[in-house]
């Protein structure tokens, strides 16, 4: 019988040196169920979006001998982002997201974790919240077309730094097709910030989380750490989480020349696993 969770490693954990078909290896041969892949707001990352044909079929055949991609890290609208109010910003943010969904129906890819921005380099305001929430819709009506799901990460900013503030919209949408793809390093900087309980907001979305990135943090840090090293209570999370239906979790780090990277993603591979295998 297989393990009743499935465990997904994100790409950036990876040495950018790598091509993606050596990252989906490394996956593999690490022990984790499918590589999360990036679309970040590199020209890069961004361009994988406009593969041709052929090189669709070399990633596919990649795919098929050695690790699913199982989801994708939309964070291109970090640059591009929907609640702009330059209107070219605005189509090459709603572009972007149409051909998001197209790359994952290409590759079986069944969930886009949506950066949860109204703005990121601009200043929120009553309009970009407007904006965001107008484009929005178009966005989820062009995933229910093609039946894949977008879900909120909760951000390091106000706008979107938790779950509960994410379910505002998953209920305004209302459709199978947009729900929450939380980030417990940032739920967890944001409830010292904003007072409140993180297991309390991570069930205000059961029935809606359709995964976890667990990520650790400090207060005001948010990236480069071991899981261990910062703060978040990962094991009242993932129980937390798995009481109420979760069973895709995902880890979040980035590879770093200042530790070994393989050595890293065993660490973290066995540090997870341990924890989830508690749950049964």
């Amino acid at each position: 019988m297989s393990r009743p969770y499935t465990i997904g490693l994100y790409e950036k954990a990876l040495p950018e040196s790598l091509s993606l078909e050596e990252k989906l290896s490394q996956a593999r041969a690490f022990g984790f169920d499918f590589l999360e892949i990036s679309i970040d707001e590199t020209d890069k990352k961004l361009g994988r979006l406009d593969m041709g044909e052929s090189e669709k079929q070399e990633l596919r055949r990649a795919i098929d001998q050695t690790s699913p991609l199982g989801s994708s890290c939309l964070s291109g609208h970090r640059k591009y982002p929907l609640g702009s109010e330059d209107r070219a910003t605005a189509e090459k943010s709603l572009s972007i997201m149409e051909k998001a969904i197209d790359f994952s129906t290409d590759f079986g890819i069944r969930i886009i974790m949506l950066a949860g921005y109204d703005t990121y380099y601009g200043v929120s305001s009553e309009a970009t919240r407007s904006n965001f929430e107008q484009r929005l819709s178009t966005c989820v009506q062009m995933a229910a077309r093609k039946g894949v799901t977008l879900a909120f990460e909760t951000m390091e900013t106000p706008f979107m730094n938790s779950v509960s503030k994410a379910m505002y919209h998953v209920n305004k949408q209302n459709s199978p097709f947009l729900q929450v793809y939380p980030d417990i390093g940032n739920t967890t900087n944001a409830s010292l910030q904003e007072s409140f309980d993180v297991l309390e907001d991570l069930q205000s979305g059961a029935g809606h989380i359709v995964a976890l990135h667990l990520k650790d943090s400090k207060p005001g840090i948010y990236r480069n750490l071991s899981l261990g090293e910062g703060h978040v209570d990962f094991e009242t999370a993932i129980a937390t989480a798995w009481q109420i239906g979760v069973r895709r979790f995902v880890t979040e780090f980035w590879e770093s020349p200042e530790k070994p990277w393989k050595r890293e993603i065993a660490d973290t591979y066995a540090f997870v696993t341990t924890l989830l295998d508690k749950r049964f």
